[in-house]
């Protein structure tokens, strides 16, 4: 395959510490001898001296929390060698492993299932033919011509070798929301039975920049394909059409199709437990517009018309889906990997990290320079790294109540291994005194301040303010509420339950080049590099930054678990009921 070694984006991340590579000073990978003039690192790399994406040689780590041992946990995570770690692979299996002999080394107890560092995730990968399957809406009886990744993406989560689709007509239900708290029902006096559904990404409150309406700017879960896709199964459609907008989803085209494409993963779920569409889809804004027009319908006053109160759904006349869905199964298993440092006073109460450890693993190409690795540097190697280095510090150093570190499984797939593990835990909720979440650290470098996403929403705000204040750091809302990402990472699975747990991001304003600079990396990397073989790792990041925001959540770990304090959600919140209710019954 090609390697690309290093791409604008991450070049740009080219802010201070560097980490070298671990390999001979005077000797590259390949075994050339260079000389202490020769290009830097990175120059190197660019040059195929040095393949970044090929697994980094063993190397100890010490107890503190160091950007030199997170580099090398992150392009070892990141390496081609694990195949972009997509679950139940051999590579994803290889990955999941090396976490667990990571654990190990690093003096961590098994946290899994009978004595192990495993919790066993039942899966289902289903496989769409995309030569025997196919998608299209007539209008008046004239195929669209839609193209399969360039112009429509589509799938189904039935257990069923193959779906048929004949005939299905389509209404327009604005966002596909049933939001009884808000007052809003997209499907009212609506029988949607055996008809397709076609719907806008997001929820009203983002479109229509009303701070009063959902949650203004900031999307709601009724925001998020998960939901719409759930709902429109128990309204009984029969397909789902939802209609792309980069802003309204906070990511191109580029990311649903590389994301729905492949291989896709669910938990394996009791017969009958939850209903499915036969067929889920995205369409391109640029083909959705055409649909609309070409049916005589005035796509912009819809859209407009979708976010008032009071919507009401509009047939698309003339238009049906026609669609075969021939779909091969397999039943396997993934894992969480955990591991465990016991308190020293009041070990059955538990301080919980979280990480995803999978990503989106291989494509298929018939161009041998086409990149089909989708590394997953950033996403989630960071993470992942940055809990296991925690859970070093800790090992060396255990607190009053018991740490447990969790890398879970199929986040890129909906969530589905911190899913399972929220409805099977390792540790009682009960005891479970709250928990953080790492996701896509970007190495951006050191900032003034930490992100919150979700800000707001529990008393572990508090308890991190305190120790920001030790590296002169404030915390900030989420500079991008509108992207969902409080509903989009594995903490939300365990939010529902009622266990506190805060999703702290890196900063938004650089210590020296200021917020301006951030934004500028963040929507690069959103663009260029998030679920994409872009994805890699870099000598050029700056690990010491990511290093300093290790240490931050470290220690609001460490304040949590030498206290007897038990966090609980804010007043008002959502998941206070459910919190009280967990703890009253203990």
């Amino acid at each position: 395959m090609k390697t690309l070694y290093i791409t604008s984006v991450l070049a740009a991340f080219t802010l201070g510490a560097c980490s070298e590579p671990p390999t001979d000073p005077d000797t590259d990978a390949t075994g050339e001898t260079i000389t202490s003039n020769e290009a830097s690192t990175d120059e190197a790399a660019q040059s195929g001296r040095i393949d970044v994406n090929a697994r980094p040689a063993p190397q100890d780590t010490s107890a503190a929390i160091t950007g030199e041992d997170l580099a090398w946990r992150i392009q070892t995570l990141a390496s081609d060698e694990f195949e972009g770690r997509a679950p139940s692979t051999p590579g994803g299996i290889a990955a999941s492993q090396w976490i667990a002999d990571e654990m190990s080394r690093a003096g961590l107890e098994p946290g899994g299932e009978d004595s192990t560092y495993f919790q066993r995730v039942p899966l289902v990968e289903a496989t769409l033919d995309t030569t025997a399957s196919s998608f299209d809406i007539s209008i008046n009886g004239e195929p669209m011509g839609l193209t399969y990744l360039e112009d429509v993406v589509y799938g189904t989560r039935r257990i069923e070798p193959a779906v048929d689709i004949e005939n299905s007509g389509l209404v327009f239900v604005g966002y596909g929301i049933v939001a009884p708290e808000y007052g809003w029902n997209d499907y009212e006096g609506l029988d949607v039975e055996g008809r397709t559904v076609v719907m806008l990404i997001n929820d009203p409150g983002f479109a229509s920049g009303d701070p009063d309406l959902f949650n203004g700017n900031a999307m709601t879960y009724y925001g998020r394909w998960t939901y719409k896709y759930e709902e429109a199964a128990r309204q009984g459609a029969e397909a789902v059409i939802i209609i792309h907008e980069t802003e309204a989803a906070s990511y191109g085209w580029n990311v649903v199709s590389g994301s729905w494409s492949g291989s896709q993963f669910d938990l394996q779920r009791p017969e009958g437990s939850m209903p499915f569409v036969g067929a889920e889809s995205w369409i391109t804004n640029d083909r959705a517009r055409e649909l609309f027009s070409a049916t005589g319908l005035d796509f912009d006053a819809l859209v407009e018309a979708a976010h008032q109160p009071g919507f009401e759904p509009v047939e698309i006349p003339g238009a049906e889906v026609i669609a075969t869905l021939v779909t091969s199964h397999e039943f396997l298993d993934s894992r969480n990997v955990a591991g465990i440092v016991r308190g020293t006073e009041r070990p059955d109460e538990y301080v919980l990290y979280m990480a995803h450890w999978d990503h989106i693993g291989m494509r298929e190409s018939d161009d041998p320079e086409t990149d089909v690795i989708y590394n997953g540097a950033v996403d989630n190697a960071t993470g992942t790294s940055s809990i296991l280095e925690i859970g070093e510090a800790f090992a060396a150093n255990p607190p009053e109540r018991s740490v447990i570190i969790v890398a879970v499984t199929a986040e890129e797939s909906g969530l589905l291994g911190s899913e399972y593990y929220a409805t099977d835990p390792l540790v009682p909720f009960s005891q479970t005194v709250g928990g953080l979440n790492m996701d896509g650290m970007l190495p951006t470098g050191p900032t003034s301040d930490i992100v919150v996403i979700g800000y707001g929403a529990s008393e572990l705000e508090d308890h991190l303010a305190a120790v920001a204040e030790t590296q002169d750091r404030t915390l900030s809302a989420d500079p991008n509420p509108e992207a969902g990402y409080f509903y989009r990472s594995d903490h939300i699975s365990l939010a529902k339950r009622g266990v506190p747990m805060i999703y702290a991001d890196t900063g938004s304003v650089h210590t020296e080049l200021g917020a301006g600079h951030i934004e500028e990396l963040s929507a690069a990397y959103r663009a260029t590099a998030y679920h994409g073989p872009e994805d890699e790792f870099s000598y050029d990041w700056d690990f010491e930054g990511l290093a300093r925001d290790a240490t931050l959540l470290y220690l609001l770990g460490e304040r949590i678990a030498n206290s007897r304090e038990w966090p609980n959600w804010y007043e008002g919140n959502e998941f206070r009921a459910l919190r009280d209710e967990q703890r009253s019954a203990d």
